[in-house]
């Protein structure tokens, strides 16, 4: 397979307005402007070891809060990742990993299953990291299971600093999704699925 899966799209709302790029078959590269500074560190974490390549130019009513911004970036990420998987013909479909970052251990694993769905199972020591609340992270991986119509879960291990433990929970996700989305040599051309569709 050397199709270079790649989609963009620009997401418009009277919250945000949103311009997604995504290459998944990329070298991990980055660019990434939210308003949000951790936001934006933990989105660069996830093109990187990923190996996904992300452009991101989100502007939202910050002034509001961070809401709107995160959980319509996440939207954006998941349909621009969804229309870049096309059929999935020949993926590997599912991926898995456990990352740690000091005390923190998180484990994910990722169907693409065409079936979103969101298992989360994460809790922070502290409400904000920064000036982000940390229930946005939630937010976050909802709104992109459920656009990239892809079944997700996210589980703490271990945890103690909560910078560690959303960053490892991005990290995992990464390692996780880059493992799902390869082509796999043993199926090229077969959607893996016995039902002949994703």
């Amino acid at each position: 397979m050397n199709e270079i899966r790649t989609a963009a799209l620009h997401r418009v709302t009277t919250e945000t307005d949103i311009r997604v790029a995504v290459n998944l078959d990329g070298k991990g590269e980055a660019s990434i402007s939210t308003g949000i500074g951790f936001f934006d560190h933990m989105l660069t974490a996830l093109a990187r070891h990923g190996m996904l390549d992300i452009e991101i130019v989100a502007k939202g009513d910050l002034e509001v809060d961070f809401h709107h911004t995160v959980e319509d970036v996440g939207i954006a990420l998941g349909q621009a990742v969804r229309q870049a998987l096309g059929d999935k013909r020949g993926v590997r479909r599912f991926g898995h990993a456990l990352v740690p970052l000091d005390e923190a251990l998180s484990e994910v694993v990722v169907d693409l299953s065409g079936r979103p769905f969101l298992a989360w199972s994460v809790v922070f020591p502290t409400e904000k990291i920064g000036v982000m609340d940390t229930e946005l992270f939630e937010e976050f991986f909802r709104a992109f299971a459920m656009a990239s119509m892809i079944t997700l879960h996210v589980t703490q291990k271990t945890g103690r600093n909560s910078h560690h433990i959303a960053e490892s929970a991005y990290k995992a996700t990464a390692r996780a999704l880059r493992m799902a989305v390869e082509y796999d040599e043993r199926a090229a051309g077969v959607i893996p699925s016995t039902k002949g569709v994703l």
